[in-house]
């Protein structure tokens, strides 16, 4: 066995412990069924599952209704118009949908929770009635869609992601479903998701707080809702998406902007530890860790999906219960399992195939004012500019076909870095964003801003 494969293959002790605390979940939770799954290099490591009929234990095939999960399926279809540029996440709502009435609303604000919209619709409580109740987006909206002013605060918002849908909708002038298939489901390979229940799948049941027995919920059709809740998944389908969405994939949407995706993109809501929402991405810690993924649930099903970058494990567990089972929390922790059992062991070092000479150049020590960084050029062809003993803003940047490099994190997301050569051609100094970086501190020779005291450097005495 090479060790690529044997990365992937779980100690004994480590798949025991992923077992039990399945079994502990479904007894506690008193959940009917209980699927999940664990994703380490992009493949299924660990299935399991536990359920109140012996010997009938649900399988990766077996579809459950993901609820809210949908609603990251839906911002990759988003994500999928903005970088065709059909149109930008800082345009209105309004250009795509005339008459919603919500003219300050911006595309990217109802990604990522901030358009200030209500959290839920009017009237009765639509993930238990008929989308019929609810045929238009004025249905939808009601009469006071805002809680908040657009942008000030996150407020997480279902009416929100049904306007993405038909968003999506307007632009490709397709059903959403339609689009999510040709689009997302059949380019990954997802054949048991699916907005209809397919056979096999789970039925779900509410279980009584007081009494164990239970009883059946209503299968309801979501219509215009669907976009923010109507998926039916399996955890085989979930586990691809998931290492989707940390590695991109170009016939969907490229790692630059799953990784986009995973950023947070609004503060955290009012009294939250979590560090945010990215785009149809929950950002949370757990175990010193930080994951992405979602939670879902309608009545009768419960789902979560998380996964750790810097660890590369990513877990699904999908349950057929209306609350008592935290799919969510168990997720995070199958996660956390894997993660500090087995460590992630490290790709090798390699070297450049071909060393880009412009690049090379700008290796090494520079100074921004007395603070001391250092740019390094890495294996995939990107820079790292950081303080010399870490503690400070470090950032990644990608090369641009101008000879410029565009920041990737951190502070300097986004920022321009350009090389200043003189007029013999070496190089000057570097400006990210209006920074000034030097060979030496306060180089005399260069631009810094405010100048260099003629006089130079000297003692007190």
């Amino acid at each position: 066995m090479d060790a690529v494969s044997e990365d992937l293959v779980l100690l004994p002790a480590t798949r025991r412990s992923l077992r039990h605390r399945i079994a502990v979940a479904q007894r506690e939770g008193r959940a009917p069924s209980l699927v999940a799954a664990v994703v380490r290099g992009g493949e299924v490591v660990w299935e399991g599952s536990r359920t109140m009929v012996e010997g009938h234990g649900p399988d990766g095939d077996v579809q459950y209704r993901i609820g809210s999960i949908t609603k990251t399926f839906t911002a990759v279809l988003v994500m999928r118009l903005r970088d065709e540029g059909l149109l930008e996440l800082g345009e209105r709502v309004e250009k795509f949908l005339p008459g919603t009435g919500l003219d300050e609303v911006t595309v990217g604000q109802l990604l990522s929770h901030t358009g200030g919209l209500a959290a839920e619709t009017p009237g009765e409580w639509w993930e238990r009635t008929a989308g019929t109740l609810r045929p238009a987006l004025r249905d939808v909206l009601g009469d006071r869609p805002f809680r908040f002013a657009p942008g000030r605060r996150h407020h997480y918002s279902n009416p929100g992601y049904t306007l993405l849908g038909s968003l999506v909708e307007s632009v490709r002038a397709r059903p959403w479903e339609e689009v999510l298939r040709t689009e997302v489901l059949e380019p990954l390979g997802l054949e048991r998701t699916t907005a209809q229940p397919v056979a096999p799948h789970a039925g779900g049941w509410a279980v009584h707080p007081w009494a164990d027995v239970m009883m059946p919920e209503p299968l309801e059709d979501l219509g215009l809702m669907a976009p923010a809740g109507q998926l039916w998944s399996t955890t085989g389908d979930l586990a691809k998406f998931a290492a989707f969405l940390v590695r991109g994939d170009a016939r969907v949407l490229s790692a630059e902007s799953v990784r986009e995706m995973r950023t947070p993109a609004a503060p955290p809501e009012e009294g939250s530890a979590d560090p945010g929402y990215g785009i149809g991405m929950q950002l949370t810690r757990s175990g010193g860790r930080l994951l992405a993924g979602h939670s879902g649930s309608l009545p009768g099903f419960v789902a979560g999906l998380w996964m750790s970058e810097a660890d590369d494990v990513a877990a699904v567990v999908l349950a057929n219960c209306t609350s008592g089972l935290p799919a969510s929390t168990l997720a995070a922790d199958l996660v956390g399992i894997v993660a500090d059992a087995e460590p992630r062991v490290p790709e090798p070092w390699r070297p450049l195939r071909e060393a880009d000479p412009v690049a090379l150049e700008l290796c090494g020590p520079w100074y921004w004012g007395t603070s001391t960084h250092a740019v390094r050029l890495t294996y995939d062809g990107s820079l790292e500019l950081g303080p010399v003993g870490g503690g400070g803003r470090t950032a990644r940047f990608r090369p641009e076909p101008d000879g410029s490099w565009t920041g990737l994190n951190g502070y300097h997301a986004g920022e321009s870095l350009r090389a200043v050569h003189r007029p013999d051609g070496s190089v000057s100094h570097l400006d990210l964003g209006s920074f000034v970086f030097t060979r030496e501190p306060y180089d005399p020779q260069a631009p810094v801003p405010g100048g260099v005291d003629p006089q130079g450097w000297r003692g007190i005495g």
